[in-house]
């Protein structure tokens, strides 16, 4: 395994992820972003965020190999007015099948290794409070979980519905 900085080439992949961990966290239909979308937004001269892919090596059926993505950590950054300079990781995903190989744990150190590069004061997450796993798994690694904060956002209708009821 590998783990090396996406390419707009291999956004069809990270999107099949993406779509995989919407239906992961009960959402199934909730993913309207495309390849375009990704390929535009991750790529472009201000580039609204980075990824780095786990690759693995794959063997077809004539005994030829390939690279498969097999998993992915996509971030950007954020300004913080206590801290400055972080990290927000967006998605950690690996692939159901590949779950226990290793690839999320060097998913997750680059990400964090990124984030010493660039010398932030923190690297932040959301974790849905049922995904017992992840939490124990980010606990285990030193990060605070913590349960004294909501996450808030608003939805496109949402912000139509604020917007035509404060004009």
């Amino acid at each position: 395994m590998k783990i090396r900085k996406g390419i707009s080439s291999d956004m069809p992949a990270v999107l099949a992820l993406i779509k995989e961990l919407a239906a992961f966290e009960k959402e199934p239909d909730a993913v309207v972003v495309t390849v375009d979308d990704l390929i535009r937004d991750g790529f472009s001269e201000n580039p609204l965020f980075h990824c780095f892919v786990a690759e693995e090596d794959q063997e077809s059926s004539e005994g030829n190999l390939s690279k498969e993505i097999i998993g992915i950590a996509l971030y950007y950054y954020r300004y913080s007015t206590w801290k400055g300079k972080t990290i927000h990781l967006e998605d950690l995903i690996v692939r159901e099948d590949k779950r226990g190989t290793g690839a999320g744990m060097a998913l997750y150190s680059e990400v964090i290794r990124q984030g010493k590069r660039d010398d932030v004061r923190r690297i932040e997450w959301a974790v849905l409070d049922w995904n017992t796993p992840a939490i124990n798994f980010y606990k285990k690694t030193g990060a605070n979980v913590l349960t004294d904060w909501h996450v808030v956002q608003m939805d496109e209708q949402g912000i139509d519905a604020f917007l035509n009821s404060n004009t």
